[in-house]
Formats: C-alpha cells, sequence, structure tokens
C-alpha cells in the first residue's frame, strides 16, 4: 500500500521539451488550433509558452536559438515529452513526506516567469520539490505549488479554436510497469490499478496508464509515451507532438 500524502496531490502538467527549437517549433501547435501564451523567461533561464487546459497544461519548454541552456536540469534532456509534474498545495509539506520516505530530494525551490496575455504583465511564482535523484530513471519528475495559480488558469489561455478541454491521460511504457505504477503510487500517495493488462495511477484530473515494453534502453524504466487531449464536440485525440519518437 503507499504511504498515503496528507494533501492533495493532483496532476499539474506535462513538459514537452524543444531545447532550442521552441520559437520555431511552436508554430506547428498552433496551426493544430492551440492558443499558446506568449513566450515568458523563468528566473533560471528557461523560457516557455503553455497550452493551458482546464486544470492542467502542456508546458513548451526550451531556451532561445543560438544561446547555451542556463538550466543545468533540461540541458541533456531530449527532443520529446520530457517530465510529468504533480501538483501540491504544500510544497515544504510535500518535501517533508518525500524526505521521510527515503527519495532524495533537494529543499523547495522558487521559480517565477512573467504573464504577458493578462491586461498587465505580472509574475507567476512556484514553489518546487525536485529530486536529486530522480526515483525512476528514464522519467523526469517533480512537484508544484502554484502561488498565484489564477495567472496561470485564467479563462482567455484556455480557448482553444480546435476544442480542446482538458488532459485525459499520459501513456507510459515501462521495462516493468507494476514496479513503476507502485514507485508512482508511493510519491503520489495513491493506490495504484491493475487493469486489462496495465496499471493505472487515477489522479483525480488525469490517469497515468502503465504498459509494458521491451525496447527501453537499459538506463531507463519508463519513458512518457504520449497523452491524449479530451475536447468539447470529438473524441479523445493523441496529442501530437510533431517530433520523431
Amino acid at each position: 500500500m503507499p504511504s498515503l500524502a496528507t494533501e492533495h496531490i493532483r496532476f499539474d502538467h506535462l513538459v514537452l521539451m524543444l531545447r532550442d527549437q521552441i520559437e520555431s517549433l511552436s508554430t506547428l501547435y498552433e496551426q493544430d488550433r492551440f492558443h499558446l501564451t506568449p513566450y515568458a523567461t523563468h528566473n533560471l533561464g528557461s523560457m516557455n509558452r503553455l497550452i493551458t487546459l482546464d486544470s492542467t497544461y502542456i508546458e513548451l519548454l526550451g531556451w532561445p536559438t543560438g544561446t547555451a541552456p542556463q538550466r543545468k536540469e533540461i540541458a541533456q534532456q531530449s527532443l520529446g515529452l520530457d517530465a510529468l509534474v504533480l501538483q501540491t498545495h504544500d510544497a515544504q509539506a510535500t518535501y517533508t513526506r518525500l524526505k521521510t520516505l527515503g527519495f532524495d530530494v533537494n529543499p523547495v525551490q522558487r521559480l517565477t516567469r512573467p504573464v504577458h496575455d493578462l491586461a498587465h504583465d505580472q509574475l507567476v511564482e512556484f514553489d518546487t520539490v525536485r529530486f536529486a535523484t530522480q526515483p525512476i530513471p528514464g522519467l523526469r519528475i517533480y512537484f508544484c505549488q502554484h502561488l498565484r495559480p489564477e495567472l496561470t488558469w485564467h479563462r482567455s489561455a484556455q480557448q482553444h479554436a480546435n476544442g480542446a478541454t482538458h488532459l485525459h491521460s499520459i501513456v507510459l511504457k515501462a521495462t516493468c510497469p507494476q514496479t513503476t505504477a507502485k514507485k508512482l503510487s508511493q510519491l503520489c500517495g495513491l493506490a495504484h490499478q491493475h487493469v486489462n493488462n496495465e496499471w493505472l495511477l487515477p489522479l483525480d484530473n488525469c490517469t497515468l496508464h502503465l504498459q509494458a515494453s521491451s525496447s527501453l534502453a537499459a538506463e531507463k524504466q519508463a519513458v512518457i509515451d504520449h497523452a491524449v487531449l479530451g475536447y468539447a464536440s470529438q473524441p479523445l485525440q493523441r496529442f501530437n507532438t510533431h517530433l520523431s519518437p
């Protein structure tokens, strides 16, 4: 059984790493009729644009073309779906819980970025809990507490011409899905389930699906395969990253 979290853990956002190609590639998602927020630069030097959904978002993450990455933890990350970010309402409590469970976590870190798509520019602030050693090799995972959530989930950012409304599910491939599901269950303090030959972690705003794979690199226990989005007036659809596997 997982060690139950005292705080409410939900899914926060899925990171799509675009490295120094963020400016050239982000137009592809606009052509898919997603509304992308304006470019914003974090206090740590990375830049992003968001596809904002009802309670989650997809973060297009990178850095300016022709420059070196300033954030050490993303400098070597490959193009593609890169990180699972879990939401907490108390970053310090999450840090303490994970530390008590034996995870190698860094102290709570403050991140900021400006918001340029409101009437007046404002500063979004986050407290993050990151791992010194990732608990599942092959996956980048961290926790995020939004200090000004209304600046991220404002109505104008959630209006997509293609009708996208929510992040329905994320599919991960794993060498041992049961082991990976147990680890995710422990991180979130939620019970995992075994249904139809896959393992599930049903967060209240997104379900993680763990499926078996025999083709992962030896150093990876799991990777993000794809995400599925929900739409207002059409069936669920796989999110197109426009990147080769």
